[in-house]
């Protein structure tokens, strides 16, 4: 491919600062390759969360209280598992850790392929394979900081944009798949299933197609790493790597990547859960699901089916990472997490009166779901956008290795959203958790300001 030399999965050789240094070619089939493997990673991070919110109708009998502990899972295993992986790309390499990463995509999906079809299954056999779709939840902080070695400081928000966004895309895919899938009859040796839809008859599914069908593509995505990508002679051990923590960047920064990453992925695993028991069958007081079948208790409420919504806020946020990134390298990052930050408190605060439903009639229950709708895809838009401007921000504070370094770590940190949003939506409810999630805005924002943004700011990104 160049004439770098190579030695077993090391490139011998690599400085994309300096062109001699550099093959723009490998730089690029590397981004492909991986970012192909990581949008598998989240849509098997993600998995539960097209899952979970239909379990009941298929037959299992599980508490709200329990389905948000299963949604919550992978948001805490990824979360631990990135400060696994964070540490992975200097020791490993990126051939050896994408590879058998994407092979470890498998345990997950194919538990879930199976376990879905019996509703006997006991709840911590579907938690464990919630916990272990955390794996495609840890890649994250290994794969972007490998990836971010490949390329020049100048090409780093619109390279990470790109990838961070296609791996996004992840989630929305499993979640706009799931709902047509589930109506073939591909793997119909695994029995069909009965989903019960309120006001209206069952009608019969096959939902092990929502995670069998990823199978092939994850083997594929093994193979296909194994034999094209190298790694970057970036070496480190753990002690050395965590000098990041002597700065008081990497904690700003932390605190802003949450504020961004954490509410992308917290509201993409619990959107479909929320919707449910807010404007959905979940809640008593809109359908009655005490009987045999569910009746509807509103006269002309259309209950909203959350499959076919949930799938909006992760394409909506994953494409305004890719989309805002050329611009944070043209502008600088600072400046659009300012925006991010500004746009995420005026959409939370607007959908703040749309999580109480008003349930005295259809009207009012149907604007209520259109400003919660419209709230909650606000804020996908402006953390998507936030997202971006983070991982132009990292790159231009910190040096090459450091970078990486604080890349995965505050992926890790804001991996956990999904778990802090299913912990503090089921402990003290939407309203008090959004007004946390504003005041944390009013803090990020005036970090930005303070730190990165304003004429003069220590530290420009």
């Amino acid at each position: 491919m160049s004439s770098i030399p190579v030695k077993g999965d090391w490139l011998q050789e690599w400085d994309p600062e300096d062109p001699k240094k550099w093959d723009k070619k490998r730089a690029w089939m590397t981004l492909t390759v991986t970012t192909f493997t990581l949008t598998l990673c989240f849509v098997t991070w993600f998995l539960p969360s097209a899952i979970v919110p239909k379990l009941n109708a298929l037959g299992f009998s599980f508490t709200t209280s329990q389905l948000y502990w299963m949604a919550a899972m992978p948001g805490l295993s990824g979360g631990l598992l990135r400060l696994v992986w964070m540490v992975l790309p200097p020791i490993q390499g990126t051939r050896k850790m994408v590879t058998l990463t994407t092979l470890l995509l498998i345990l997950p999906v194919l538990g879930w392929g199976f376990e879905v079809t019996n509703p006997d299954v006991p709840y911590w056999r579907l938690m464990v394979l919630a916990f272990l779709a955390g794996i495609g939840g840890g890649a994250f902080s290994g794969f972007m900081p490998s990836t971010s070695y490949f390329f020049p400081k100048k090409m780093q928000g619109t390279v990470l944009g790109i990838q961070a966004g296609v791996g996004n895309f992840g989630v929305s895919l499993v979640q706009l798949l799931t709902p047509w899938l589930i109506t073939f009859s591909m793997f119909a040796f695994l029995g069909s299933q009965q989903m019960a839809v309120p006001g209206k008859d069952s009608v019969t599914v096959w939902y092990q197609n929502s995670a069998l069908v990823y199978i092939p593509f994850i083997i594929v995505g093994a193979i296909w790493a194994y034999i094209v990508l190298r790694s970057v002679p970036v070496k480190a051990n753990i002690k050395q790597q965590f000098d990041i923590f002597n700065n008081l960047d990497t904690w700003l920064m932390t605190a802003l990547y949450i504020m961004t990453f954490a509410t992308f992925s917290g509201l993409a695993a619990q959107f479909g859960l929320l919707m449910s028991n807010l404007y959905g069958a979940g809640n008593p007081a809109i359908v009655d699901g005490s009987g045999a079948t569910a009746t509807l208790l509103i006269e002309g409420y259309n209950v909203p089916d959350p499959v076919k919504f949930v799938f909006l806020g992760p394409l909506i946020g994953a494409g305004a990472r890719v989309l805002f990134s050329p611009l944070t390298d043209r502008m600088g990052g600072a400046i659009w997490t300012l925006i991010a930050g500004i746009g995420i408190l005026a959409s939370i605060i607007y959908t703040i009166p749309g999580l109480t439903p008003d349930t005295t009639s259809a009207a009012t229950l149907d604007a209520g779901f259109n400003q919660f709708l419209w709230g909650m895809l606000a804020i996908f838009l402006f953390s998507g956008i936030g997202n971006a401007s983070t991982f132009k921000q990292m790159p231009m504070i910190f040096n090459r290795r450091q970078a990486g370094g604080v890349i995965g770590w505050t992926g890790a940190i804001a991996a956990f959203g999904p778990f802090i949003f299913g912990v503090g939506l089921t402990t003290m409810g939407a309203v008090p958790f959004y007004i946390i999630g504003a005041a944390w805005a009013v803090m990020c924002i005036g970090i930005t300001w303070w730190r990165y943004a304003r004429p003069g700011a220590p530290r420009k990104g």
